[in-house]
């Protein structure tokens, strides 16, 4: 018996393979690298999803399916009243989701693609006081997204640096959200009910509730020439230096590099601070000489949060919001992987074991 399950093969599956000694990840037969240098969301939404349902699917119907989709939910922002906005951006957006039909079909997995890419931006307007802004049916899911978080239509290098992103975290093995799901979906629950559950499950701190104090950190350290003495500091004091380890990756978490190259474009380019991405690097640096230095059995390097926080803030996510963008790319994984288990799989009833007090014998 394994509390955390470690070592526990539970599903087969056809969609992503993570190689955490060789720091690689596969999906659907495309390493990650190849994957984010061609590919949008609509890509590898078709990548993942296609000969799961019904109908083939491709990514220019997609794009198309989509743009309507989100034309369409804009009308569940009108439910979005006080004691919703007062929750935290994801809680809202899940909120909003329950109001998605749960069906299992490919228009429902439309739907709920969709419906995170409108909700959460809408969120965000009217938690600042601001007037959500409708979608555009014409733009891609990335560029239509920050057209609504901002109001301004996103460059070139913007929308770029969203699609590296929401292709980057699409999947990832059998994590704990992607486990939800697929334990949802093994009841032959819909999609809705396996995409809610995926969500509470990755809003916690211990999975994809974590980016945010990636700045925090960086901006408690503030200069380059500060970062070993604030690390150290930090260390000393038992504090976890976020954005450094994992459960799975003994190396370096191949999606940080991936999301790095995806930030350079928006900074080089002057569409933000280029000092930003200079302290970051050298945090890194002082972080993992540091790490080497302290912990020298435990093999901890960059994670996919470190360049996560660096690549939203500079598109305008604030920070208690990157769990929300975190979601709207893994439902892609999350919906592919609900209908593997529902296609493929049993219902999942694994056994536990008893170790609390017995009847007293009469």
């Amino acid at each position: 018996m394994k509390s955390g399950l470690e070592d526990v093969i539970a599903a087969e599956t056809k969609l992503s393979d993570v190689d955490g000694a060789a720091g690689r990840l596969i999906i659907r037969g495309v390493s990650l690298d190849d994957l984010v240098a061609t590919s949008r969301f609509e890509d590898v939404a078709a990548l993942l999803l296609d000969g799961l349902f019904d109908e083939h699917i491709d990514a220019a119907s997609i794009r198309t399916r989509l743009g309507t989709a989100r034309v369409s939910l804009f009308a569940h922002v009108k439910a979005a009243d006080a004691a919703l906005l007062a929750l935290p951006p994801v809680d809202a957006m899940r909120a909003l989701l329950a109001r998605v039909d749960d069906g299992d079909d490919f228009a429902t997995a439309i739907r709920l693609m969709a419906a995170s890419a409108v909700f959460l931006p809408a969120v965000l307007r009217m938690q600042k006081g601001e007037t959500p802004i409708e979608p555009d049916a014409s733009l891609s899911q990335s560029a239509d997204i920050l057209r609504m978080l901002t109001g301004r239509m996103p460059t070139a290098e913007q929308t770029a640096g969203l699609d590296a992103y929401l292709v980057t975290i699409s999947d990832h093995g059998l994590n704990a959200s992607t486990f939800a799901s697929r334990v949802i979906a093994s009841t032959h629950a819909g999609l809705t009910s396996s995409v809610l559950a995926a969500i509470s499950a990755l809003k916690g701190p211990l999975h994809g509730g974590a980016p945010g104090p990636v700045l925090d950190m960086l901006d408690g350290v503030g200069k380059p020439e500060n970062a070993r003495a604030w690390l150290s500091q930090a260390l000393d004091h038992g504090e976890r230096l976020m954005g450094f380890g994992h459960r799975i990756y003994r190396v370096r978490d191949p999606r940080a590099d991936a999301l790095k190259t995806a930030l350079k474009p928006i900074f080089t380019s002057g569409q933000a601070d280029a000092g930003r991405i200079a302290l970051a690097e050298a945090i890194e640096a002082a972080a993992l000489a540091l790490l080497k230095e302290r912990k020298p059995d435990r093999p901890l390097d960059v994670n996919v949060e470190y360049y996560t926080a660096l690549l939203l803030d500079a598109l305008g996510f604030p920070r208690n919001a990157f769990t929300g963008v975190f979601a709207i790319g893994r439902t892609i994984g999350w919906i592919a992987h609900a209908r593997e288990q529902t296609l493929d799989g049993r219902l999942i009833r694994p056994q536990s074991r008893y170790v609390g007090p017995l009847p007293k014998a009469a």
